[in-house]
């Protein structure tokens, strides 16, 4: 792993979330992405260097909201930059730790992804990222 590539936070109105965390970090979000397949519409702010991914689910099917109603609205998530996604998770899985999805999936800001089951990780649902290189 490479570093924190972002910290997820679990937000009922990302509209409403968006205001307050402008006024938090005294800037604007700089992206706003819909994720269909996770459910979830996602709002990106950079600070100091590192990024916060506000969540909003779009399905009340989604893993953000069952986490909102288990939970509350809070962190999410911690997501880390890897280079090789399949390769670091065959190592992690050699570890003992459990992944949640088997393939990488599409994520949001052109991530492919995959997340490790937060009972292998001491509560906390760790996300692993990776850039998608597009073919043209």
């Amino acid at each position: 792993m490479k570093k924190i590539e972002h910290i997820g936070i679990a937000v009922k109105s990302l509209e409403e979330s968006n205001i307050l965390f402008s006024k938090l970090f005294g800037k604007p979000h700089y992206k706003v992405e819909e994720v269909e397949n996770e459910g979830v519409k996602t709002s990106f702010f950079e600070v100091g260097g590192q990024k916060i991914e506000l969540l909003e689910a779009t399905k009340e099917t989604s893993p953000i909201a069952k986490f909102i109603e288990k939970k509350g609205e809070g962190i999410h998530h911690i997501a880390f930059d890897v280079d090789d996604i399949e390769s670091e998770v065959k190592r992690l899985k050699e570890e003992g730790f459990v992944v949640l999805n088997e393939l990488p999936k599409k994520g949001a800001d052109n991530k492919l992804i995959i997340f490790l089951h937060p009972k292998t990780t001491n509560g906390v649902l760790i996300e692993l990222c990776q850039e998608m290189i597009n073919k043209k």
